[in-house]
């Protein structure tokens, strides 16, 4: 399957617990993965042709409601930082591109992957397919979490409600004028809200998404920050 603080109300702070164990999979929405061959070539990340980024924000508290003594729950964090990801219109996306080391120092990107192990997960397995070398490519997720705004409906959250995906989607449009609808998409895992994804070109503009499968519930429920 498939702004720390990134703004004012969305703290960043993921763990490697987030790819491996998210009640989500790393991609709950894609087609069957186009794995590119790996290579053990000294470049920083191989040059791999993709459509547009997916930015994935996840709903820290579903996470945290099974797995409590990670290190964001102790944060009280909403929206998370879970990825950016190379992803192809028609569904597929290209993974672990080459065997290119990453940051020298990963404790400069410590805002958006506190945890160390994490941030390598997602270079092997996103950022190496980017064409961008370390550096560059946590750089621009950080611009990419910090270009989104959580709506309010989210970090004033004091009790859990349920609201229809096509509302929590609009709140996202709401606070951000330069998306639309067409640039969202939803992940929810037994009709709870797990994450929401947003598109974005190689210059990290709105982009319409793909063949992405949003969520399909009548309603989602979304428990707040502990």
């Amino acid at each position: 399957m498939k702004k720390v603080i990134l703004l004012p109300a969305l703290a960043v702070l993921a763990t490697i617990a987030a790819c491996k164990t998210q009640p989500i999979d790393e991609r709950p929405t894609a087609a069957a993965p186009q794995t590119a061959a790996r290579q053990s070539d000294a470049s920083p990340a191989t040059s791999q042709a993709f459509d547009y980024y997916l930015l994935t924000l996840s709903w820290s508290p579903e996470h945290c409601h099974s797995h409590p003594a990670d290190i964001q729950c102790a944060q009280h964090s909403t929206f998370v930082l879970h990825g950016l990801w190379p992803e192809n219109n028609d569904g597929s996306y290209p993974e672990n591109c080459s065997s290119a080391a990453g940051p020298s120092d990963p404790t400069q990107y410590s805002d958006i992957y506190p945890d160390a192990g994490l941030l390598q997960h997602e270079w092997k397995t996103h950022g190496t397919c980017s064409g961008l070398s370390p550096d560059a490519f946590f750089r621009l997720a950080r611009q990419a979490v910090h270009s989104v705004l959580v709506p309010p409906t989210f970090t004033t959250l004091n009790k859990q409600i349920s609201l229809p995906p096509a509302k929590i989607l609009g709140l996202f449009t709401d606070a951000n004028p330069s998306l639309t609808s067409s640039n969202l998409a939803m992940n929810c895992g037994s009709n709870y809200l797990t994450a929401v994804e947003v598109c974005l070109d190689k210059s990290l503009h709105p982009i319409a998404c793909g063949k992405l499968r949003s969520c399909r519930a009548n309603t989602v429920r979304i428990p707040p920050p502990q």
